[in-house]
């Protein structure tokens, strides 16, 4: 008898087995931690983090810092920078960044084609615009550190292999109509629910995208000052933008599962020397951050600055930065920028009353940044004892040099873009000490990607031998590509 239901069981389990449609078994081998179909909402927590961490504080910074001698690259990457050897030629050196941009905006595209009209998501406004908002910030980071880059052939996987380069006057031009579109939705009433803690920034305030929308048209509007000038443009956005450091766009660490990217550079691999010419700026204006900038270097018995271009290659020696703190935040558009890029268009429009107001406010916020802490009043002080006699003598020299020192550290990008287009304009007043600037070994830009460097001819005719990065300025500096 138990052998006969056995039998009859199992023909009962084979009949489930046989019955079960193809839609059960689909759903039986779907990975469910592989999901094919993801939320928009979802998706941008992905990009602002990778923003932060991957990209605005990236290889992109620590270059930068070290071409524009925030910091002095004193070890192995770092130092062959310093003395521009093999780094800034070689098309791996950024390649992490490189994958990453591509990365997020990939997914910037997936949901601008979600909340667009026809998509899953129509209708979904403010995610649009902050995507918009993310897409022209992304893009212009690709293109003022690369050039001419692929862009409208790009981002389609088995479809176009090999996508062509844009140049990069037409992709300032999709970076302003991004940026409009962005103004435009986000001031509209959205139908769907706020991102609320999905937005690692805002907590999806509208408003603040807006205005950070308006400061990057403003900033990319003075970008273009060499080509197009319009400083009365730059106020007019910089105005609809941040009224205070409360509204400016970073992304902020915790430092228990979060952590500065240039507090992380330190702590892994130990690269940065304290730069001489930068705290010789300091110095020449008595500025009271010369005390906060730096600290003795934990294995060093002594304080000493790193020489720029002519380092030691040694761990452990000199100086290193004090701002590099676990919590430092990695700002993609600060108030002190804001208020710094109407100074200087008030200066270039010979409005010089409201170019000291601007800057006042710009030293002021930058005293008050989270890893300075220096107070409202030491700000005052010293606008009022060591810049102003230095503004009225060369207004745009000093509005320039506060900013550049305003940036260190984890603005060196944009200090690196200022540099370059300033030099183009004429009005070379940031100073520089590395010997092998004047060797024409100044990097004009950065390499393009190996991945793409091995795998588009497009991309590796362009790429050359690496060499052009000494001689080939983008086209808002003056070159032709």
């Amino acid at each position: 008898m138990r052998k006969i239901q056995n039998v009859l069981i199992l023909g009962l389990l084979i009949l489930i087995t046989f019955s079960c449609s193809e839609d059960v078994l689909d759903d039986i081998n779907k990975n469910v931690n592989d999901p094919t179909d993801v939320a928009s909402n979802l998706i941008i927590s992905d990009v602002l983090t990778r923003t932060a961490f991957t990209i605005t504080g990236s290889d992109l910074a620590f270059y930068s810092s070290v071409y524009i001698e925030h910091n002095v690259g004193v070890w192995n990457q770092s130092y062959n920078a310093e003395i521009r050897t093999g780094e800034p030629v070689s098309s791996t050196t950024y390649n992490n960044s490189w994958n990453s941009i591509y990365r997020n905006l990939s997914d910037i595209k997936l949901i601008i084609n979600k909340c667009s009209e026809g998509g899953s998501e129509d209708g979904n406004y403010h995610t649009l615009g902050i995507a918009q908002a993310m897409n022209a910030y992304t893009l212009a980071i690709l293109t003022d550190l690369m050039g001419d880059v692929p862009w409208t052939e790009a981002l389609q996987p088995g479809v176009i292999f090999t996508p062509k380069l844009d140049k990069q006057e037409e992709l300032y031009t999709e970076i302003f109509q991004l940026l409009d579109a962005s103004i435009e939705n986000l001031q509209k009433t959205t139908l769907f629910p706020s991102l609320g803690a999905q937005d690692f920034i805002y907590a999806g305030n509208a408003q603040k995208w807006l205005k950070f929308a308006y400061g990057l048209k403003a900033r990319y509007t003075m970008r273009l000052s060499h080509r197009t000038p319009a400083y009365a443009d730059v106020i007019a956005l910089a105005n609809q933008s941040f009224a205070s450091a409360a509204d400016e766009c970073k992304y902020t660490y915790n430092a228990a599962t979060t952590y500065s990217p240039f507090y992380r550079f330190f702590t892994d691999r130990d690269y940065f020397g304290a730069s001489q010419s930068l705290a010789d700026k300091l110095s020449e204006r008595n500025d009271p951050r010369d005390t906060i900038f730096w600290k003795t270097h934990p294995a060093a018995g002594e304080f000493e600055f790193a020489p720029n271009g002519t380092p030691s290659q040694v761990q452990g020696r000199y100086a290193i930065s004090a701002i590099s703190t676990p919590t430092a935040p990695t700002f993609l558009l600060s108030y002190h920028e804001i208020e710094f890029l109407k100074a200087e268009a008030y200066v270039r429009s010979n409005d010089l009353d409201a170019a000291k107001t601007a800057l006042s406010n710009a030293i002021s916020a930058a005293f008050q940044k989270v890893n300075i802490g220096l107070s409202s009043a030491a700000a005052e002080t010293y606008f009022n004892d060591q810049v102003l006699p230095k503004f009225n003598a060369k207004p745009l020299e000093e509005v320039m040099n506060q900013k550049y020192i305003a940036f260190f550290e984890e603005e060196a990008v944009e200090a690196y873009n200022d540099y370059r287009r300033l030099v183009a304009m004429g009005n070379n007043v940031i100073e520089l000490a590395n010997p092998f600037n004047s060797n024409n070994n100044f990097p004009q830009r950065f390499t393009y990607g190996a991945s793409d460097v091995t795998t588009n001819a497009n991309v590796r005719d362009a790429y050359g031998d690496g060499t052009y990065v000494f001689s080939e300025k983008v086209w808002w500096a003056g070159g032709t590509r």
